[in-house]
């Protein structure tokens, strides 16, 4: 892991960041749903997504079989923001072979703790943006 600051707080948030893909092998609705703000929103492949959308692909189970974060950076953005970004490595239920993809959350300090308002995944492609 790297980090352009505190490693203790990459560790920390990194933690949570964890806990979002647990409620995926899991298929924890709640879980999921404590992690994110009720504003919540996702940028993917497929579109933008709320937090119940973000949830409701949990209504049938599981999303994923087994995940690992690697490269994890964060990026202070002042005051009670950070940015986490990873390579997270993953297996869909029924898949033949591991994913890939780059993710970025914006996680706010709270009152009760950190929460994630915002994440953004890109697939791996290889291609180098302009």
């Amino acid at each position: 892991m790297t980090s352009n600051g505190d490693p203790n707080l990459l560790s920390e948030i990194l933690e949570h960041e964890t806990r979002v893909w647990q409620a995926l092998v899991t298929g924890d609705i709640a879980a999921d749903k404590a992690a994110l703000d009720a504003d919540f929103l996702g940028v993917y492949p497929s579109g933008f997504a709320t937090r119940s959308e973000h949830c409701d692909q949990l209504s049938e189970g599981a999303t994923v079989v087994s995940f690992e974060l690697n490269e994890a950076r964060l990026l202070s953005l002042g005051g009670n923001h950070v940015c986490l970004s990873y390579l997270a490595r993953y297996l869909r239920p029924n898949a033949e072979a591991q994913e890939e993809m780059y993710v970025s959350s914006i996680w706010q300090r709270q009152n009760e703790g950190w929460i994630n308002i915002f994440s953004q995944d890109t697939p791996v492609a290889g291609a180098i943006p302009v």
